[in-house]
Order: C-alpha cells, then structure tokens, then sequence
C-alpha cells in the first residue's frame, strides 16, 4: 500500500517556475514506478511525466519536454515536477501516480495509487 501527497502547487506569473513535490508513505515505495498527471476543468486527465523506481527511466509528454523535469530521491520518499517557463495552459490539478508496471506507462489506469492533487494555476 502507498499513500501519496502532492504539494508545492500555487499561482504563477507566465514564464515562472514552480517545483511541485510528491511525498509517499511506506517502505517499499522505492519499488514503484511514479508519475505526474494532470486535468485541467473540462478536460481529461493527461499524462505529464513518468520516473522509473530507480530513477533510470525517464518519459515526458511532448507538451512539457524541455521545460518540465521529473526525479526522486528515494531515500526520503519523494518525487519532484520541476516545472519551469510555465504557460496559462498549464493550468491544471496535478496528480502523482504510481506502479510498479513496465514501462510505468502514460495512461491513467495503469497507476495503482492517487494522490488529492495540487492546483497550478498560471496567469498570462
């Protein structure tokens, strides 16, 4: 069983930063696979960014590659979204995920564990 809890969300000026974080509770969280998602009002949930279990796999969403960067640090159970020069359409409620699939995977149902998600909101 994992329990996941994204923070870190907040409001943003266009072209600003924001590094969100994903803190997850038990021992064997460095066996799975996280992701961030996100869902905007009226629109599906969608794949952001993915980390393998020990860090070696890596898979972002064309819309974010370049900008936004996804790693963990194992030892303190903890996932990070760093997400820089951030645009109004990236405003959303972020969620983490998580698996132990291979690959991780880029679709919703393939995660195991939610977290209540953060909002980022972005003004232009």
């Amino acid at each position: 069983q994992v329990q996941l809890v994204e923070s870190g969300g907040g409001l943003v000026q266009a072209g600003g930063s924001l590094r969100l974080s994903c803190a997850a509770s038990g021992r064997t969280f460095s066996t799975y696979n996280v992701g961030w998602f996100r869902q905007a009002p009226g629109k599906e949930r969608e794949f952001v960014a993915a980390i393998s279990w020990s860090g070696s796999g890596i898979y972002s969403a064309d819309s974010v590659k370049g900008r936004f960067t996804i790693s963990r640090d194992n030892a303190k159970n903890l996932v990070y979204l760093q997400m820089n020069s951030l645009k109004p359409e990236d405003t959303a409620v972020y969620y983490c995920a998580a698996n132990r699939a291979v690959p991780p995977g880029t679709l919703p149902h393939r995660y195991d564990y939610w977290g209540q998600g953060t909002q980022v909101t972005v003004s232009s």
